[in-house]
This record gives structure tokens, sequence and C-alpha cells, in this order.
């Protein structure tokens, strides 16, 4: 059955914790996030994360990880699906769809923004700075986040995203 709206975009996103960054056993896990600011445009906060690249990435989640090497620098463990927004999409060349965003919680293993590459280093689009927020509804609530759904199931599933890195989930 063919789909009503083909999917012309897919991204990989992480909802990066760290949970070391607190200092002391059971601290409050923070939230990396990219806040962009473009000419003419508000401020608003990002996940790390991009579009997956056919023939670079074999699958999703290795965009993931090529993603978040090339923007932070970092390396990231625990990978676990999270959430799916769906929205509609205009490619560059005008295919029209919908782009399916794939949001993974994930640890933060590592982090040295000396060694970020890619198109957001070398051609930037306006400005990029790392942010780290509690993750707490009063942290998320503290920031723009985008897309409006994430910030919205953020909100209403701290404690549920938090369980998908549970020692004893399996």
């Amino acid at each position: 059955m063919p789909l009503e709206r083909p999917v012309v975009k897919r991204t990989a996103r992480a909802l990066l914790l760290d949970t070391d960054s607190s200092g002391t056993a059971g601290g409050t896990p923070e939230l990396v996030l990219i806040k962009r600011t473009k000419p003419g445009r508000e401020p608003y906060w990002i996940t790390p994360g991009g579009g997956v690249e056919p023939g670079v990435d074999a699958t999703v989640v290795d965009a993931l990880h090529r993603e978040v090497d090339e923007e932070l620098g970092a390396k990231v463990t625990d990978v676990v699906p999270a959430f799916v927004d769906t929205v509609p999409h205009t490619t560059e060349q005008g295919e029209s769809g919908v782009k399916v965003q794939h949001f993974f919680v994930c640890r933060l293993a590592s982090m040295d923004l000396t060694r970020r590459h890619g198109p957001e280093v070398e051609e930037p689009c306006g400005e990029y700075e790392f942010v780290r927020v509690p993750f707490t509804r009063e942290g998320i609530a503290s920031v723009e986040v985008v897309p409006p759904a994430l910030r919205s199931y953020l909100d209403k599933n701290i404690e549920g995203v938090l369980a998908l890195l549970a020692h004893d989930l399996g």
C-alpha cells in the first residue's frame, strides 16, 4: 500500500543526557542542546543531529553517531528510540512530502568541541552555541526547544525518558 505522504527526508536527533555533569551520584542530568541564532530570526534550541545520508549512513542510528560527532565532537552510548515526529517537508529539489524525525535518548560518553567538523563548522549559517539545561520540566521550559511536538513530549515524559536509560531496562 503506497504512503499517502511520501517520506522525503529522515533525521536522527539525540536527546543527549549528561548524567555525570552534576558531579554527584544521583544528581539531575543535563540535556545538551544547540542554541541556533540565524540572521533575522529569533533564537531557538535544537537537539544535536541531522539528516540520514543515503550511501553514507547504513542506519538511522549510524546517522545519529555521525551527526553528534560532527556537531559536538561527541561519542554517545545507550542509544534508545524515544520519540518520532512527522512534519510536512519540501526538499531543496522541490519534492514534497514529510520529514520523519527520529529522537533517541542517549548518554554523553565524551565531548571535545575542538573535534567538531562538517557543514555546521565549515559553512555555518548563523551561530551555534552549546547549552546545557537541567533535564527537568523547568529546565526544558527555560528555552525554546523545537520542534514544539518534542517540547510537549518532554514536558509530559521526563520520567519516562529517564527510565529509558535505567540499568535494568534490559
